[in-house]
C-alpha cells in the first residue's frame, strides 16, 4: 500500500476513533438555545394569555412578546461531540452544568423553583402595571415560607400577616429581617400577626382583618454561608389585593423573566389606544412591585428567538445591554430599559416613529 494512502487511512481511522470516543465521553456542561416567544396581547393554546374581568379594557394591536430559553435537563449527560457542536453553533450556548443547576439541584427542584419565581413575577407584573396606570393596590407583608427545624416552625405559618416586630410597624418585607437581626441569638423577639386563616376569611368577605396575635420566639444562630446573625426561620414576602381580576395563563414556562412583558400587556389592555402602534416588540426582564426592571439569563438566546419570529424592537434590561449588544441579530433594535416607565416611554416613541433618540444598547 502506498505510504500516502496508508497515512490517509490511518488518519481517517483515528478521526473515526476520536468521534466514537467523543460520543461516550460525558462532559459537565449544559446547553442553552432560543425557546418559544409568546405575544402577551394574544392567545396561547387557544386561551388568552391575559384576561381582565371586572374592569373596562381596550383593543390592542401588534406584539408585546415575552421570550424564553430552552435548556437541557439537570440529568442530561452531554457528550464531548455535542459540547463541541454547541460551542461552534451560532445560536446555541454551552455553559458549565453548575451554572444552570448549582449545588447539585435536581430537575424537580429546579422546576419547582422556576414555577414559584414565575408565579411571583406574575404578581409583581400586576402590581407594577396597576401602579403605572394609577390604580391603587392594597399590599401587606406576610410569612412567605417557614424553614423546618427553626424557632418559627409550628408557631408562624405561611400566609400569616406580619403587622409588627417588637412593636415596630412593618411596612415592607425587608423590615422583618432588619428588626430580627437587631437581636443576638437566644434573645426573644415578638411578632404581631394576623393569622393566615383569618386574613383569608376577611378577604373572601371583602373586609379587613383586625384581630391580631402576639407570638414570642427565641432567635437562633444562622447556619448558612453568610455572616453570623440571629434568625427565626422565616422568609417574608408581600401579598396583594387587586380591585379586579387579572388572569395570566401560560403553561410550560418558568422563571421570573417575563415580568416586564406581562406588565406592559396589562397596561396596554387597561389604557385607550395601543402601546405598540401595531409594531412587533419583544423583550424580557424581571420586574418589582415598584416597576424596576432587572436582568435575566440567556439574553443572547432571547434576542435570536425574538428576531426569528419577526420582532423589530427588543426591550432589554439595562444590565443585560452589554451582553446583548455583542451580537445583535440583523434587523433588531435593542432598546435599553431600567423601569416600566422607561419601557412605556420607549413604546410611545416606537409607536410615533420617533426612534432616532431611543436609548439603544451599544
Amino acid at each position: 500500500m502506498p505510504r500516502r494512502t496508508a497515512t490517509m487511512l490511518a488518519s481517517t481511522l483515528m478521526l473515526i476513533a476520536l468521534l466514537c470516543a467523543g460520543v461516550f465521553i460525558n462532559v459537565p456542561y449544559s446547553e442553552m438555545s432560543p425557546g418559544p416567544t409568546v405575544n402577551t396581547l394574544g392567545e396561547h393554546d387557544g386561551e388568552p394569555v391575559l384576561r381582565i374581568t371586572g374592569r373596562k379594557t381596550y383593543p390592542t394591536s401588534g406584539h408585546l412578546n415575552m421570550t424564553t430559553v430552552r435548556v437541557t435537563s439537570a440529568d442530561y449527560n452531554m457528550n464531548l461531540v455535542e459540547a463541541v457542536y454547541g460551542w461552534l453553533a451560532h445560536d446555541n450556548k454551552v455553559v458549565p452544568h453548575d451554572t444552570l443547576y448549582p449545588d447539585g439541584k435536581t430537575e424537580e427542584q429546579s422546576t419547582q423553583e422556576n414555577a414559584e419565581e414565575f408565579s411571583q413575577s406574575q404578581e409583581s407584573a400586576k402590581v407594577a402595571a396597576l401602579k403605572e396606570v394609577g390604580i391603587p393596590v392594597k399590599s401587606w407583608v406576610i410569612v412567605s415560607t417557614v424553614v423546618k427545624d427553626t424557632p418559627a416552625e409550628g408557631r408562624l405559618h405561611a400566609g400569616d400577616v406580619i403587622k409588627a416586630v417588637d412593636g415596630t410597624q412593618v411596612k415592607a418585607f425587608g423590615d422583618v429581617a432588619k428588626l430580627v437581626t437587631k437581636h443576638k441569638a437566644g434573645e426573644k423577639v415578638v411578632f404581631t400577626i394576623v393569622p393566615a386563616k383569618e386574613q383569608a376569611a376577611a378577604l373572601k368577605e371583602k373586609k379587613t382583618a383586625t384581630r391580631t396575635e402576639e407570638i414570642t420566639l427565641t432567635t437562633a444562630k444562622s447556619h448558612d454561608s453568610g455572616e453570623d446573625r440571629a434568625i427565626v426561620g422565616i422568609e417574608a414576602g408581600t401579598d396583594h389585593s387587586f380591585p379586579f381580576t387579572i388572569d395570566i395563563k401560560l403553561a410550560d414556562v418558568g422563571g421570573p423573566s417575563a415580568g416586564l412583558m406581562f406588565a406592559l400587556g396589562i397596561v396596554d389592555k387597561l389604557t385607550p389606544g395601543t402601546l405598540t402602534g401595531g409594531k412587533f416588540v419583544a423583550g424580557t426582564g424581571t420586574i418589582t412591585d415598584e416597576g424596576k426592571v432587572g436582568p435575566i439569563g440567556g439574553i443572547e438566546m432571547k434576542t435570536v428567538g425574538a428576531r426569528a419570529k419577526g420582532a423589530q424592537y427588543f426591550l432589554t434590561p439595562k444590565d443585560n445591554c452589554a451582553a446583548a449588544a455583542r451580537d445583535i441579530p440583523d434587523g433588531l433594535t435593542l432598546v435599553k430599559v431600567d423601569t416600566i416607565d422607561d419601557a412605556v416611554g420607549a413604546l410611545k416613541d416606537i409607536r410615533a416613529g420617533d426612534t432616532d433618540d431611543l436609548p439603544k444598547c451599544a
